[in-house]
């Protein structure tokens, strides 16, 4: 079987949650399972061997278990991109739009330094809103997104190729049709 194959069978799917019409896709099944962590920690890591970065950068929470696991592959820090009011230091606040309201996310204001290039990492893109606050929250900082790293895309939602647009090299490891 492909990567995306093994991967894909280890994702848990829940129709209508979180609201009617919505298949969510539920990674935490993938990470219960040992080799299915594995493969996706080393995928992204795979994905971008091309590249050399400074930090890793993980979107609160999933993409803090991945971002942790591969900031440690590839011997890097990690910086934890939070829901505001949970980082303890001072912080930036970044706003970004959800089908419902507004969101918002936090970074510690001394987590990269300018000119240091960080990847960022979730596990799913769907619309891009998180992943694009995560970008400009590091971009305030003076850090560069290098990249972005994701598990699951649901390219019908547009998400990856809105990252890809602000010249963000962007690497999914399988993709789910729908919502």
């Amino acid at each position: 079987m492909s990567l995306s194959a093994d991967l894909e069978a280890l994702v848990r799917s829940i129709p209508d949650y979180p609201k009617p019409g919505i298949m969510f896709r539920d990674v935490t099944t993938l990470f219960q399972d040992a080799r299915g962590l594995k493969l996706s920690v080393d995928g992204l890591a795979d994905a971008f061997k091309d590249q050399k970065f400074d930090l890793v950068a993980g979107i609160e929470a999933r993409g803090f278990i991945l971002g942790g696991a591969l900031a440690h592959v590839l011997g890097l820090g990690f910086i934890a991109i939070r829901k505001k009011g949970k980082l303890p230091h001072i912080t930036l606040s970044q706003e970004y739009a959800l089908e419902y309201g507004v969101d918002s996310v936090e970074i510690h204001a001394d987590a990269c330094k300018p000119g240091q290039k960080v990847l960022l990492i979730d596990d799913l893109i769907a619309t891009g809103g998180t992943a694009e606050a995560g970008i400009a929250l590091i971009r305030r900082l003076g850090g560069v997104v290098a990249g972005a790293g994701f598990v699951i895309d649901l390219p019908a939602l547009g998400g990856a190729q809105r990252i890809r647009d602000q010249d963000v090299r962007v690497e999914t490891l399988l993709e789910f049709a729908g919502h």
